[in-house]
This record gives C-alpha cells, structure tokens and sequence, in this order.
C-alpha cells in the first residue's frame, strides 16, 4: 500500500509531519487518525490500525502533534487547545491536497480531542475513540504529584511513560477549560467507543461518560483484555477490522463509485481500456476486461500520487512487453536465461542533438532501456538477445506511424 509523507504548518507557522496510508486501488473515504498524550505517528496501534483501514479503502492521515515525533515546536508550550488546532490543520491539509475526511479517530488523549474538534470540521460523519478520556481536563491526574510546582515555578519537569517532559503553568490553565462534556451531546456525528475494561490509564468510567452523554447514533465496543496502548498486534488490528465494518453504514464504503452507478463494475470488451474518474483532479481508474489499475500524478504536480503516472504505464507497457520477447526467445532456444531485469527511462531532448532522428528541429523524446541478463549467457546469446529486445511488438508499435482518432460519444 503508498505511504505517502506529509508536511504542513500548524496555526504558528511550524510545519508538523504525518503519513498517508493509502489504499492499493481506490480511495472510498479519507480519515484522521489522532495518536495519544505524548506519543507519536508511529506508534504501533496508531500503525496498524491505519494500514487496517486502507486496506478497506479508508486513506488515513496520521501525523505528529507539534513538539512531538517529527513535527517542530515546542512541547512545552502546547497544550489542548493547540491539539484542536493541528487536527483543524490536518483536515484542511487533506481537503486541500486530496479530499475532506469523513472519519475522526483518536486514541487516548487524542481521543478526547477529536470529541472536541469533529464539530469543527463540517465534512465529518463518523467519530471513533479508542480508549479517550471524556475530556482533556483528565490528563492532570498524570502529573498532579508536581501540580504545586507547576502552580508555583510556573513550570515542572515530569515522568511520562519513561520519558521528560516539561509541562507549563498554561498548559494545566488550558485542560481546565475542557473539563465539560456538553459538547459530546451536540456532536451530531455517528459515534463509536472502544474501551477496555481493565485499561489502568484510563477507566473504563470515561467511555461510560462518552457513551451516555452522546446521542444516537452510538455504538460501544468492548476491549476485553487489552491494555490501554493496544500493545498486542490482535488488539489493534480488531479496532481496525471493526472500525471498517461500522463506518461503512455512515460512509458508503461498500461499493466503489462505479459500482453504485451500475451495480457491478464496468463491463469492458476484450481488447478495450476504459478509463474513469475517480477525484476530480488526476486520480484515475484504468479498466480492461479482467483487470483494474490506477493511474495518478504525483503530489509535487498536484496529483495525489496513488498510482504510476501516465508516462509510467507507457514505460512499464513496454519494459513488460520487451522482457516477455525475451523470455520466449531464450526459452525456445533453450539458453540459460535466470533473470531479466529491465529499467526504462523517458526525457526529451533536442533534435539537432540526435544523429539517427529524422527530426532535425524541436525536441525528441527519447526511451532508454537498460537491460540486466543473468545467467550462464555468451556474449554472442547477450547480443542475440539485445536484438531480439527491440522487435517487441510494443516498441514497434511506437516506431511505427500512429493514428489516433478522438470523438465524442
């Protein structure tokens, strides 16, 4: 599946990093995934879950909250409200370079925090918590030991999770001002609570909070044994299997945008391509009569690079088609032949500067092909089979004259 990087400025203007876990084929929904207090991207629950997830369909975004994993900034001066902030910069981050999300899920903290920010973020349908406090205001418990020094010093260095972090006066000010759960009753999203029963981080109480405040449609799941961080590889690929299941009532992940407007996928005639749209920008469906594929642009090109690029195929059309020639020739003349490996390369150059071209102004495009035979070859068999490369009937259907005819149907 594409794991796609992603980079974008929080509200201060510092550029915080994430990962697109995009589907093989095509992209039914996008969602945002939101990691726990103090943790990262990479967590393995927060990995898992959304690898899960595109595997259904689902492209998620996880990314780093500023002053933690890859983002920049400062820990220390975050707090809460900065959280619901970078989540409100993430979704437009997607809505701007692929889609708006239709699913908010947060683990933890982040949990809390996607109560807080889905009424934010008009494209939501579907909310999901995995283990989250009620409100933001329940993290204090993790650091209430050293609360007088931070009142006092205006600042305190404390233990999380094996790790030093500095907590500010500001911060304790700011998780008091989320310590109401009126919100989650006008949330107006389908919700759906996951929560273990013997999580020691946080109670089980806090779901049964989430649950009775919210109204329908909701839905609760237990967890049984798993532990808060969703440790066990069992535990979070369950999340993701479930989430997928429940989300496709709100998200119509079902059936692919073909499939809805036909009932089954697009019937094609044996030697036809068809191409559909699949956004409205360069993401496209290529379909031939057993097959599907996807071709894109890269991001760089405003693509969102879920697939080889026009150029590519063209390239990989005839890479297979030349090593296929190959293989038959060797075969039939039974010459020990172990591998082929070929790589191709497009670019333009100027005609004046090709001495076999018969264009002798404008550019040229030009195709290399770099061919890798292993086995116990001759160099006469090496050179038999240079030759055998070039009469591949897509190369010479691109040497010869070609006529293409577009009409309107």
């Amino acid at each position: 599946m594409p794991r796609i990087k992603a980079s974008f400025e929080n509200q201060e203007g510092e550029t915080l990093a994430g990962l697109l876990e995009a589907p093989d084929g095509e992209v039914k929904a996008y969602a945002l995934f939101a990691h726990c207090f103090t943790c990262s991207k990479d967590i393995a629950a927060a990995s898992r879950i959304t690898r899960g997830l595109a595997k259904k369909g689902v492209a998620v975004l996880r990314f780093d909250f500023t002053g933690l994993g890859n983002s920049d900034g400062d820990f220390a001066n975050t707090n809460f409200s900065s959280n619901l902030q970078d989540l409100i910069q993430a979704a437009n981050w997607l809505e701007n370079n692929y889609a708006a999300p239709s699913m908010i899920i947060g683990h933890s903290l982040g949990g809390a925090a996607v109560l807080a920010a889905a009424q934010s973020i008009d494209s939501i349908k579907a909310v999901v918590t995995i283990a989250a406090p009620a409100t933001g205001h329940h993290v204090e418990h993790l650091f209430s030991k050293a609360k007088d020094e931070i009142l006092d010093k205006e600042q305190a260095t404390v233990d999380l999770a094996g790790r030093q972090f500095t907590i500010k006066k500001q911060f304790l000010e700011d998780i008091n001002r989320y310590n109401d759960i009126e919100h989650i009753g006008k949330l107006g999203k389908a919700l759906l609570v996951f929560h273990s029963p013997v999580d020691e981080t946080v109670a089980i109480d806090e779901a049964a909070k989430i649950y009775t405040a919210a109204k329908h449609p909701k839905s609760f799941i237990s967890l049984d044994n798993a532990d808060h961080l969703l440790s066990r590889r069992e535990d979070s690929e369950y999340v993701s299997s479930v989430i997928a299941s429940w989300a496709a009532r709100y998200l119509d992940l079902s059936e692919s945008r073909e499939e809805k407007s036909s009932g089954t996928a697009p019937s094609v005639s044996k030697g036809q391509v068809l191409i559909t749209e699949q956004d409205q920008k360069f993401t496209r469906r290529i379909y031939t009569e057993n097959h599907q594929l996807v071709v894109d642009e890269p991001l760089s090109f405003g693509g969102a690079d879920l697939g080889p690029n026009p150029y590519e195929h063209l390239l990989a059309g005839l890479g297979a088609c030349t090593s296929m020639t190959i293989r038959m020739y060797a075969n039939r003349k039974n010459l020990q032949l172990d591998n082929i490996e070929i790589t191709l390369t497009h670019s333009r150059i100027h005609a004046e500067d090709c001495e076999s071209c018969e264009s002798e102004k404008g550019f040229v495009d030009r195709i290399e092909k770099e061919i890798k035979l292993d086995g116990g070859l001759s160099a006469t068999e090496k050179n038999k089979l240079l030759e055998i490369a070039d009469k591949c009937p897509v190369h010479k259907t691109l040497h010869n004259e070609i006529l293409i005819e577009s009409k309107l149907v």
